[in-house]
């Protein structure tokens, strides 16, 4: 519309041309007067006197790219890294870095559950809350499978009991547990144990070894995988390891396997949901002493750099207080 207005002006004026063509004459010198002004470059980002420089970047980069830490998430890195007594910047900054060199990414799918309120379990401490599962690892050939059963603590995330088996079973179980029970020396009427309907989690030989025992039942609700979340994430965690075989051999190879992954879950994996620190440390005690000695590490790295803490001093990830399944929710009812 400008440009047939430019041309018509000359011979007729531009109020005729602007006339004929239905344009107002303000809107034409306006959008003339836009076109005449020079495109402004765009501003180039300012890089704050704060963050990593070039090397330092590179050294972080070079440093989740090498052998040991390729396969772990930065929070994994951030943590194992702290308690070596050494920060080199914090997690959001790491996910920065690699996400510059297209190299944050999920392995898979993910399957999202909606939130469910029951049922509402909570634990303080270790040994107040376990929660069990089984879950089908493939064999040799199609159709064939092992059952691996796992017990876990949801306050330190520790698997205090795990076995491989044949078949799902409440025989199977019954061993498993009356091993494990012992084993941590949990007394009558403390412990509540937490599954989903399964067959073997309601059998009739489950519920009387229970109650023998003086532990309380908890069920999932039917068909609700996040009524028992934390197994479920255990199971997640298991499956998602690069070292993960798509079939086992045999039934002693899928023992061999549980038997170095469960040794790495407790004794060195950082888990997200308890401070990431190790489910051994919670377990047994040392979440406070492992909480101050990564306070000392930020500590020196504050003194030192100061200037990239911008609203306060660095903490380290908060040391479990308590754990729920489904917390309630605490937001008053309006009244009608």
């Amino acid at each position: 519309m400008i440009a047939a207005v430019t041309t018509l002006a000359p011979p007729i004026g531009v109020a005729a041309a602007c006339a004929g063509l239905g344009l107002p004459r303000a809107s034409f010198y306006r959008q003339r007067a836009r076109q005449a002004q020079p495109v402004a470059a765009p501003r180039p980002r300012r890089v704050s006197a704060r963050a990593l420089g070039a090397s330092e970047r590179q050294a972080v980069l070079d440093l989740l790219r090498s052998d040991r830490f390729v396969d772990l998430a930065p929070a994994e890195v951030y943590a194992a890294l702290l308690d070596e007594g050494t920060y080199l910047c914090s997690i959001r900054t790491m996910y920065r870095i690699l996400d510059s060199q297209n190299e944050v990414r999920e392995r898979r799918n993910q399957l999202r559950h909606p939130h469910y309120q029951k049922p509402e379990l909570l634990a303080l401490e270790p040994n107040e809350v376990w929660s069990w599962d089984i879950t089908k690892l493939m064999g040799p050939a199609k159709w064939r499978y092992f059952y691996l059963y796992v017990i876990i603590d949801i306050f330190s995330r520790r698997v205090v009991g795990w076995c491989v088996a044949d078949c799902e079973s409440a025989v199977v179980f019954k061993a498993l547990f009356d091993d494990t029970i012992e084993k941590h020396a949990v007394p009558p009427g403390r412990l509540t144990l937490h599954a989903d309907r399964g067959a073997p989690m309601k059998a009739k030989l489950t519920v009387q070894l229970l109650a023998d025992l003086g532990v309380t039942r908890s069920h999932g609700r039917p068909h609700t995988s996040s009524d028992n979340p934390f197994s479920e994430s255990h199971f997640k965690t298991l499956k998602y390891r690069p070292e993960f075989p798509q079939r086992f051999g045999c039934i002693e190879d899928a023992k061999a396997f549980c038997r170095r992954f469960f040794s790495w879950y407790n004794q060195d994996h950082h888990h997200a949901g308890i401070g990431l620190m190790t489910p051994d440390q919670v377990h047994y005690g040392q979440a406070d002493a492992v909480h101050d000695a990564r306070q000392d590490t930020l500590d020196d790295a504050f003194r030192k750099h100061p200037e990239r803490f911008v609203r306060h001093p660095p903490q380290p990830p908060q040391k479990p207080a308590a754990t729920w399944i489904n917390q309630p929710n605490e937001k008053p009812k309006m009244s009608s």
